[in-house]
């Protein structure tokens, strides 16, 4: 073989393969759905204009050279150090979907919930931003950029030379459609300007689907009272400081927290700046944008109701400046504002703003910690705090506002308790509701006032049991009791949707005489309406709010007068403002005080603070009537008098005792499976292996269980928790990261983590 003859393996070095030295551009790729890290490509010089961080890439993975996609994390000119980099093979987006502000918040979400990255980006941005819904592929026209050396000695035709220059005139591209239409002439001048070279075209996504706005009643600034001037003042002076403070504002009901934000709001957008407003609910959301809608110019709102090209849109106007107010629900927080200047969480002790899925973040710690790295102040507003952020308030972490007084010197509802154990309630009353609350609800209807119920069970019998052999009909897949659902006449599950016929007889023994207990919301809106059938009645619940715009046109109604008596689930407790509401009555205060959660007291006495501050709010004043089975439990005895300060005095020393949030930080470990006995045995080998990575750290970190938790089986799968406790939330974390590689679970076995656990469950 001569010299100069190539041999069979010689080629030639692939571009990005010279000089192991000279500096290349190179873009840092995470994945959604592949193997978890970074991974750096190449930059072909084709691409490199198209390139930019917050951009979703394809690229090829693997020996097969599998095509993913991925989201660019980073993009910068290095040196390869003698690593052969696979190029990028094309790039998806033609805009960012993410700041580098905001990726870096991702990034500390992935670390501080203990999951991916990629599935944290993947989360944050909407499915209909990333699939461009409500836009459709134009061809743009625009003048040529050699348009004037072309032009010379061309002789054009009059409609040409009227279509160029109505192009060259107009500030943004046209479609071949809108110039033909301006330059009053066929399709034809314009493509023979085309051949010459004189207008270049190109195809680029245009929004189709925008939502049109319904004008709105524009309304002054109201006076505010001594506590809101003061309560306002704090937020101004954070804004003027312009740096990060995370005020608490603790605002009994009704005492004006609302104008308070919408007055700050108002002199943060006098400098361009734009705030972002979370609330818990979805059936809040149509009453607070009604208010800020009154005030705001331009409002946007997001919350899972909206259609893939509504949310679309609203995140376009949001990230192009063109948005003064977000207000949404939890994934808000993540609203793409290049402007940001304040972040509101409104009822901040809800747990709605814990998500349940990957990644299982908490909105109030992503609050806190976005305010922090855009340096912007965080109010966070309640009359019922959570117990962490009280405790962070009287340590000085969080700036604490009290508001102890409604507006207008209004006063706070009386609350009385109706004791469901004495006889007389068994005597005299059949159903839900109580000859005390019959009463009552009788005397405010026939006073023109409105009635609101709050029953925080669904359905319309709760359990299904036979008095023969005492066997409770339960869901074949969940440890769980069927509910009765009458108007589709099922038994339904409510965590896995498994449903069958309502059974005439005991499908255990065949008695005849099954019997169906427990009351649900459906029950109660029977009784409502056998007991006050001249009376107009709605339910609010999540078997009646499915459609769109339900929670509007439930909630206009009722604000109307068109419906007199409101009952539902929580999502009617909280947030609501009807003047005209004279009686609350909570017809079961005792359904979450003793579920087997550390937080059970907290979340009863959130609950009838929350409903008893719906009445009283106008002229005609209220009253809150509660039934219950522990009158004098102190969370129920707490809420009666209105007294937080009682309640988390006498709550934070038992979580202080038995090491709970907000003493220490909680790390809830979940592992699943089809065996009971493999699950079992496998959560055994994971606390073994855990106390074993924490006993040497000390600092009274401990490991609790495993045990079955308290649903011991959903879905099919058999359910057992590890509890991690301790003063070291990074240690918690740390140790956790350290388990992973330690484990091989069989491949019908699964486990998550669940950092600051709300769910016990």
């Amino acid at each position: 073989m001569s010299d100069h003859q190539p041999s069979l393996f010689d080629r030639e070095p692939a571009p990005w393969e010279h000089d192991d030295q000279a500096s290349r551009l190179v873009a840092t790729v995470v994945f959604v759905e592949g193997p978890e890290g970074e991974f750096d490509y190449l930059v072909p010089d084709r691409l490199a204009e198209e390139v930019g961080i917050g951009k979703r890439v394809r690229v090829p993975l693997g020996k097969g050279n599998r095509i993913l996609t991925g989201y660019c994390v980073r993009v910068e000119h290095r040196p390869t150090g003698g690593r052969v980099l696979k190029p990028v093979g094309g790039v998806i987006d033609s805009v960012s979907l993410l700041s580098p502000a905001m990726l870096r918040l991702t990034r500390w979400i992935a670390e501080h919930y203990l999951c991916e990255w990629g599935q944290v980006l993947e989360a944050v941005v909407p499915a209909g931003v990333r699939g461009q819904a409500g836009t459709r592929l134009t061809t743009l026209l625009s003048i040529a950029p050699d348009f004037s050396e072309r032009v010379k000695g061309l002789k054009l035709a009059p409609k040409q030379a009227v279509a160029l220059k109505l192009l060259s005139d107009s500030k943004e591209p046209l479609t071949t459609a809108e110039l033909a239409r301006l330059a009053k002439c066929t399709e034809a001048p314009i493509t023979a300007l085309r051949r010459k070279g004189l207008i270049q075209a190109k195809a680029r996504r245009v929004q189709f689907a925008a939502v049109a706005e319904q004008p709105v009643r524009r309304l002054n600034h109201l006076a505010l009272n001594p506590d809101q001037r003061i309560a306002l003042d704090a937020i101004l002076e954070a804004l003027n400081s312009r740096r990060h403070q995370t005020l608490l504002i603790h605002g009994v009901t009704g005492s004006g927290k609302t104008e308070v934000y919408i007055q700050a709001i108002q002199e943060l957008v006098h400098f361009g700046r734009q705030a972002i407003v979370l609330v818990p609910e979805i059936s809040l959301t149509p009453q607070t944008v009604q208010r800020f809608r009154e005030r705001f110019d331009h409002v946007a709102v997001l919350h899972s109701h909206l259609s893939d090209a509504e949310r679309h849109w609203q995140w376009q106007r949001i990230a192009e400046g063109r948005v003064q107010v977000v207000v949404g629900a939890r994934s808000a927080i993540f609203a793409p504002t290049p402007n940001l200047g304040l972040i509101i969480l409104d009822e901040e002790h809800e747990g709605s703003f814990k998500q349940e899925s990957v990644p299982r973040y908490h909105a109030r710690d992503v609050a806190v910690a976005r305010s922090q790295a855009e340096d912007v102040p965080l109010v966070l507003g309640s009359a019922t705090p959570s117990l962490e952020s009280w405790h962070r308030a009287q340590t000085g972490q969080y700036r604490l506002i009290e508001m102890p007084r409604r507006v207008l010197d209004r006063a706070l509802p009386t609350v009385g308790t109706i004791d469901l154990r004495t006889d007389d309630h068994a005597r005299h009353s059949r159903g839900a509701i109580s000859r005390q609350l019959h009463t009552a609800i009788q005397d405010a209807l026939k006073q023109g006032g409105q009635v609101i119920l709050l029953l925080n069970r669904r359905g319309f019998s709760t359990h299904i049991q036979c008095p023969a052999c005492g066997s409770v009909v339960r869901c074949p897949d969940c440890d769980i009791a069927l509910t009765h659902h009458r108007g589709e006449d099922i038994a339904l599950c409510h965590y896995c949707d498994h449903q069958v016929p309502t059974p005439n007889v005991c499908p255990q023994c065949s008695f005849a005489g099954i019997r169906y207990s427990g009351t649900g919301t459906q029950r109660l809106e029977a009784e409502v309406h056998t007991r006050f059938p001249g009376y107009p009645c709605l339910r609010m619940d999540t078997d009646t709010m499915q459609g769109r715009g339900s929670h509007e046109r439930a909630l206009a109604a009722f604000r109307e007068g068109k419906v007199r008596i409101l009952l539902g689930t929580q999502m009617i407790a909280k947030g609501l403002d009807f003047p005209n509401v004279t009686l609350v009555g909570v017809i079961n205060a005792d359904t979450a005080l003793h579920l087997p959660d550390f937080r059970a007291a907290e979340r009863t006495f959130h609950l009838v603070t929350q409903v008893a501050g719906r009445t009283g709010r106008g002229e005609k004043g209220g009253r809150v009537l509660v039934q219950t089975l522990n009158p004098d439990h102190p969370a129920i005895q707490a809420a009666v008098r209105h007294d937080y300060a009682a309640f988390a005095e006498g709550e934070l020393p038992i979580r202080k005792m038995l090491s709970y949030p907000p003493f220490a930080s909680m790390i809830r470990l979940v592992i699943r499976g089809e065996s009971e006995t493999a699950v079992g045995q496998f959560a055994s080998h994971m606390a073994q292996e855990l106390t074993c990575i924490l006993q040497p750290l000390g600092a009274g970190a401990r490991v609790l269980g495993p045990a079955p938790a308290p649903f011991s089986k959903l879905r099919g799968k058999y359910r057992f928790q590890i509890q991690l406790q301790g003063p070291d939330a990074d240690q918690l974390r740390q140790s956790v990261r350290q388990l992973g590689p330690l484990l091989k679970p069989p491949d019908d076995i699964q486990w998550i983590a669940d950092v600051d656990p709300l769910d016990m469950l």
